[in-house]
This record gives structure tokens, sequence and C-alpha cells, in this order.
């Protein structure tokens, strides 16, 4: 009978980023502990009739060691998180991970340790997010006039949509294929690797490679469970995390390119922005992203890129 035993939760497919890295995290564990370590990984809570948001809930009391989940959800929690959701701010992954990795991560990550029942344990990689649509091809906010697009339960992110033009639709991710299918909403915003696994391309036509946010991904863990581990069990799952992290991270950048060599131009058309067609779109966001640093210390302002 193993000595402990660690639950590792998702809400995707076998062959998402995340839950290949957490495979990766398992595999690790098991070299490192062998049979003192029971390791159940739940792929989908979602087929249990549970919600994406559940997962939340469910490592906060233990039910779950460990699950991962977009940041953004953690803002009122720790509303520094909102710096990571400014959108048109972050260009590329080396970007990216200097802020997760850096000290504005850190400050997120111990401010998490006060403020909730769980901990943030590794920063993984959600993917640039963009448009998707089946109504019109999208190249500037006055595209977005009247389409209802599902956004995350972020009011940073439905502010930065609706300054857009769009009409946000807050839906958890259980829900948002069948919205796309039947309507409910005319657009979506995902990273490319989330609108082609959950088959939202066989509804919308058009992909705007926007790349409005990056999308964080938090691991998070049950703290007092983390907490009670001996120090050589914390520091086995550090490890199998300091292992997991940089596959996911590969995992995501390859992901974005494989999509992009087999995509059908019969079924979707890619649209890349020019310069000037970004630029209309972060003109448009300006008020918000000002509104929103106006809320935060002066200081935070060097943890931000830079151009």
């Amino acid at each position: 009978m193993a000595e402990f035993d660690i639950k590792f939760s998702g809400y995707q497919g076998p062959r998402s980023i995340h839950n290949r890295a957490v495979q990766v995290f398992g595999d690790s564990l098991a070299n490192s502990l062998g049979d003192r370590v029971g390791f159940e990984h739940v792929l989908n809570v979602t087929e249990a009739g549970r919600k994406a948001a559940d997962l939340l809930t469910m490592v906060a009391s233990g039910e779950t060691t460990l699950c991962y989940f977009s940041s953004s959800y953690l803002a009122d929690k720790v509303p520094e998180i909102a710096l990571f959701d400014l959108p048109f701010l972050i260009r590329d992954r080396a970007q990216a991970y200097a802020m997760l990795d850096g000290p504005l991560g850190q400050l997120v990550v111990d401010k998490m340790a006060e403020a909730a029942d769980f901990r943030i344990v590794a920063w993984w990689d959600n993917g640039f997010r963009h448009f998707s649509n089946g109504v019109r091809p999208i190249r500037t906010p006055a595209d977005c006039e009247g389409l209802k697009i599902r956004t995350l339960f972020s009011e940073l992110q439905q502010q930065s949509f609706a300054a857009m033009g769009f009409e946000p639709v807050p839906l958890d991710v259980a829900e948002l294929p069948g919205a796309c299918a039947d309507g409910t909403v005319d657009a979506q915003e995902n990273p490319l690797t989330n609108t082609f696994n959950f088959g939202i391309n066989e509804h919308h036509r058009w992909i705007t490679m926007s790349g409005h946010f990056f999308g964080p991904c938090v691991v998070l863990a049950h703290k007092k469970t983390w907490d009670a581990w001996p120090e050589d069990v914390r520091n086995a799952v550090q490890a199998a995390l300091a292992e997991a992290t940089p596959a996911q991270r590969g995992f995501a950048a390859a992901e974005d390119e494989a999509i992009k060599s087999r995509m059908d131009p019969g079924q979707n058309e890619l649209i890349e922005l020019s310069e000037d067609e970004r630029a209309a779109f972060v003109s448009a966001v300006a008020p918000v992203v000002e509104r929103t640093m106006s809320q935060f210390r002066d200081e935070l302002f060097e943890y931000l890129p830079r151009g």
C-alpha cells in the first residue's frame, strides 16, 4: 500500500499539452518515489459531470491534490494576476516566461499562499489566445461589432472584449463547444490547440491570429497536503514539476506550429494581422489597460515587458 496518494486533475483530453505534461510529472514521480506514492491522473473532470471551474474548489478542499487551471480565474484572490491579462502586452514566449519565472511571478506565488487554501507550484503555458468565429473575418475592432464572444470569468477580459466591440458572454469551458455549435455565441478566443481539440474549428471558419492575451496556466496544490509532506516527498514532487514544466512549455510551442501545418484551408482561414491592424486593437483597449494599471503600485511596472 502506498504511503502517499497524489491525484492530479484536469479538464482536457489525453493529448492536450497539459495532460501530456501531467504524464511526464507522473513518470518522474514514479521513478523517484516508486511504490511509496499512489498516483492518479484524472484527465477530464467534465466527463464526470463537473464544471472545469470546480477544480478550484476541489484543490482548495483537498479532493484533488493538484490541478492545472487558467490563472485568470484567480484575480479575485491576488489582484496582481491581472497584470498577466493586460491585452496585447506580451508579444512572444520569451517575454511571458520572463514575467512568470521572475519577480512578478514570485510575488503572485507568495500572495496566493496567503490568500487561498492552495499554492501555485508551477507556471505552465496556456498559449497565445486568438479569435475564431463563424460570421466574418475579423481584422479590426469594427469587425467585432455585434458579435457575441465567449469569455472566461474574468472581469478584465470581459472589459477588454467589450472595448474591442464584442458582446462578452462568460461560459465555463465545459459549455464552450456546444455554445459554438448552436450559435449561443458567434465567436470565441482560445489558443489554437483548444480551438482544434475542442472541435470549435468545425463551426468557426475564420481564425484571427490576434495573440491578444498570453494565457498563463497555474499548477495548484492543496496547501495542507503540500505542507504536510515529508521533505523528501515534497522535493520529489518539486523535481517532477521541474521536469514537467519545460516539457509542457515545449509541447505548447510545438502544438501551435503543428496545428498550422495541418490546417485545411478549405475548412478554416487563418488571418494574420498587419501591424496597423494590431495597432487598432491596441488603441481600442488602451483605456482598459490604463484603468487597470492605475490600480497597482508603480514599482510593479518594472516587471512588465518593454516595447
